[in-house]
């Protein structure tokens, strides 16, 4: 079991940036790939981005590449996500997850592990 807890969203202006962080309690943390998705008010989640156990894999959604940067630090548990070049299609309740797959992929599914999300809003 792993218990995972979103920090770090709040409203910012078009053009600025964030970071998320997802601390995770239990189970050993570094065993997990872990990910990020968003879901906007009336839209389906969404995969942002995804990290493997040691942090040398990493992935993007084309809508955030070279805006987003996900990184891990295992000694703290935690995952985070930093957002620059925030634009109002940006604004979503953003969840971390975590799988117990070597290699993560995007699919939602393939989460066993979820936080109950942090708002983040752009304003325009």
């Amino acid at each position: 079991q792993v218990q995972l807890v979103e920090s770090g969203g709040g409203l910012v202006q078009a053009g600025g940036s964030l970071r998320l962080s997802c601390a995770a309690s239990g189970r050993t943390f570094s065993s997990y790939a872990m990910g990020w998705f968003r879901q906007a008010p009336g839209k389906e989640r969404e995969f942002v981005a995804l990290i493997s156990w040691s942090g040398g894999t990493t992935d993007y959604a084309n809508s955030v590449k070279g805006r987003f940067t996900i990184s891990r630090d295992n000694a703290k548990n935690t995952v985070y996500l930093q957002m620059n070049s925030l634009k109002p299609e940006d604004t979503a309740v953003y969840y971390c997850a975590a799988t117990g797959l070597v290699v993560p992929r995007q699919r939602i599914s393939e989460y066993d592990y979820w936080g109950q999300g942090t708002q983040v809003t752009v304003s325009s």
